[in-house]
């Protein structure tokens, strides 16, 4: 059985459990509020395994379903370790946490759950290796996954400094920038495969 399909198992029973008890899901949200009052710092992980209804969960599951077993694939070439993969997702979560920890932590009615952030940092790692991999936009549209990342990019930035809604933009966002930056942290070579990709039209298989 494949590490992302454990994460859905595990997110899936906690999300549903957290879904039919508000007193879970207000102790596992992101409060940043009461990070900073009362260093409920489990917060930034916890948020990640909940979710605000069954179609957020749903769509981030599905996301996960279709994109995880081919990041893992990719870091049991590049790490050689599955735990790095764990590890990765864990990060997703908590970083792209931070900015809103920031924005808000003074703000005691602000919350937010979902895996948005590592889910996004899953689908900008395939796009670094796959850019011209075809992502199907609403199910339906089929665009090359490097113009899906760059509208995606834009879209969060612009609504993140526009502010408002229930959707977190910033976790989005940060998310996105995270699954970029790992793994060139680690492998930099992937920078010069992205781009010769990106000229020649390459495909990773």
């Amino acid at each position: 059985m494949s590490i992302s399909l454990i994460i859905i198992i595990i997110t899936c029973l906690v999300s549903y459990t957290a879904l039919n008890n508000y007193d879970q899901l207000d102790k596992m949200s992101m409060q940043p509020y009461m990070v900073k009052e009362y260093k409920q710092y489990y917060r930034f992980i916890t948020s990640g395994f909940i979710h605000a209804d069954y179609q957020h969960l749903i769509f981030n599951m599905l996301t996960l379903y279709f994109f995880g077993s081919f990041i893992e694939s990719v870091f049991a070439q590049l790490f050689q370790n599955k735990l790095v993969y764990v590890i990765y997702y864990i990060l997703g979560i908590i970083i792209s946490d931070i900015p809103s920890y920031i924005k808000h932590r003074n703000n005691q009615y602000y919350s937010s759950v979902g895996a948005s952030g590592a889910i996004s940092a899953i689908v900008f790692t395939a796009i670094l290796v796959n850019p011209w991999a075809p992502i199907y936009l609403f199910f339906a549209i089929k665009i090359p996954a490097v113009v899906y990342g760059v509208l995606f990019l834009a879209l969060s930035a612009y609504m993140s400094k526009k502010g408002g809604g229930n959707v977190n933009h910033d976790a989005h966002l940060w998310g996105a920038l995270f699954g970029l930056v790992f793994p060139l942290v680690f492998h930099p070579e992937l920078g010069s495969f992205f781009i010769n990709q990106i000229l020649h039209r390459q495909m990773y298989m």
